[in-house]
């Protein structure tokens, strides 16, 4: 049967003893971090990402590194709300303020040459 499916006689032992065996301490570990993660990330109405996590598990008296946090929220598609970034306003438009006329309506290119002359304030 080994050779039909092309694997190797050895390797299907192994397989056979891991399940036989049952789970490993790191999956064992690694489901109940797992269900932690998700506890605290529900807690917290789904906004906290690995570092907030991170401090919760830590308070709870986990010992565990920010990117095992990271990777398990990875595992479980559970992703922080991260705010967006501030940007400033540059320009304050007065909508009281007096606007100079228009005298060449807009009309840049006439045709000839030091007929309309602009300027920017940059």
């Amino acid at each position: 049967m080994a050779a039909l499916l092309e694997l190797s006689r050895s390797g299907y032992y192994k397989w056979s003893a891991a399940q036989a065996a049952g789970p490993s301490p790191t999956v064992v570990r690694r489901g109940g971090l797992d269900a932690k993660v998700a506890a605290f990330h529900a807690a917290s109405d789904e906004v906290y990402g690995s570092p907030r996590i991170l401090a919760d598990l830590r308070e709870d008296g986990e010992t565990v590194s920010r990117k095992t946090v990271a990777a398990s929220m990875r595992r479980q598609h559970l992703r922080g709300i991260s705010p967006r970034k501030f940007t400033t306003v540059t320009t304050i438009a007065d909508a009281g303020r007096a606007t100079p006329p228009d005298l060449v309506k807009r009309t840049w290119d006439t045709g000839q040459l030091d007929r309309v002359w602009t300027s920017d304030i940059t």
